[in-house]
């Protein structure tokens, strides 16, 4: 079967089903599944004949302490280097996995089932696989492509509303930078028809992850271009730091929120860009607002990896459908936050 994509002629990006293309590219392998607890529950006959390592959920196990772990079960597994390691599950899973396999034995094999739509549009795909350190967001990590990621949206039926939500953030992250066609056709799209149409679904989980692959093709290490898929995720990582209100969607969208207000009031994005920025969100299901007051969250977002000395990469939101890297002093970027509040 060939790839819907190929990212630095290394990685392969199928959109397709699991049972179809897995015994394909696992024949022969010596392989080890990394997989969480509610998708071991959930798929409990998936790949039985391969040894399984269940970490726990929750963003709180995305931790030096869970890899440890992972390496710990490789070895007494008699995993060598020859090894291959499939993660299946979401981001968690997938960035724990991935920067274990990356680092065990300084490196063996991996590739992703990715079985939510945040992870199929986002997390699994790029090559960055890191966990975090003491709350901060993926401080820790490495830049090393899997050898494939399956995105099959079947596996999406099982996902909980709020999960499936989610996962639509990071789908209308991607139109803004660089999709303005995505961005119209999810305006024209319910909620609960992006939820029950898999067709559609399919169409959208492709042209998300294109605008993935495309940037990272021309910049895989994050020099320059790559840095625009962090756009809302700055404010995002102090949202989920101070607050265990809201997943990591929901972050983003409030932290695209605070931005589009943002490149308003810098004159770089017209209002009623923002307008319908913040009108599809709400569509969608997202509520807008910040558990954090501003003070505390732009107090975090100095601590973020982003961070360069006294200047922080924001994402700004030109047009929907073109986004540019603004590098500001701290000091100017807490002033146009605070402008007019």
């Amino acid at each position: 079967m060939n790839p819907d994509f190929t990212v630095r002629n290394t990685s392969r990006v199928y959109v397709a089903r699991a049972e179809e293309l897995l015994p394909q590219r696992l024949c022969g392998e010596q392989v080890f599944v990394v997989t969480d607890e509610v998708v071991e529950a959930l798929y409990p006959d998936l790949l039985p004949h391969y040894p399984h390592i269940c970490i726990p959920c929750g963003e709180q196990h995305k931790t030096l302490t869970t890899v440890e772990s992972i390496h710990r079960r490789l070895l007494a597994l008699g995993a060598d280097r020859k090894s291959f390691l499939l993660a299946v599950g979401g981001g968690i899973v997938t960035d724990t996995a991935g920067f274990a396999a990356s680092t065990y034995m300084r490196g063996i094999r991996f590739g992703f089932l990715s079985t939510t739509l945040l992870g199929q549009v986002d997390a699994s795909v790029g090559g960055k696989n890191g966990v975090n350190v003491d709350g901060y967001k993926n401080m820790a990590g490495t830049f090393t492509q899997p050898e494939f990621v399956v995105c099959d949206t079947t596996m999406l039926r099982t996902l909980p509303e709020r999960e499936f939500r989610a996962g639509l953030a990071e789908v209308v992250k991607s139109a803004i930078i660089a999709d303005p066609n995505l961005f119209e056709r999810l305006e024209q799209t319910s909620f609960t028809q992006l939820r029950s149409d898999e067709a559609l679904l399919e169409q959208v989980v492709r042209a998300a992850v294109g605008v993935k692959v495309a940037i990272v093709e021309r910049d895989e290490r994050e020099a320059g271009e790559r840095r625009l898929l962090n756009l809302g995720h700055t404010l995002a990582h102090a949202i989920e730091k101070c607050s265990h209100a809201m997943n990591h969607g929901e972050a983003v969208a409030v932290g695209m929120r605070l931005v589009a207000d943002c490149a308003v009031r810098g004159a770089w994005l017209s209002a009623a860009e923002r307008n319908r920025i913040c009108g599809l969100l709400t569509r969608l299901g997202f509520v807008l607002e910040s558990p954090v007051g501003l003070d505390r969250l732009l107090a975090e977002v100095g601590k973020d990896k982003k961070s360069d000395g006294e200047s922080i990469h924001l994402i700004v939101p030109h047009a929907i459908g073109h986004c540019e890297v603004h590098t500001l002093e701290k000091e100017a970027l807490q002033t146009l936050f605070k402008q007019d509040k």
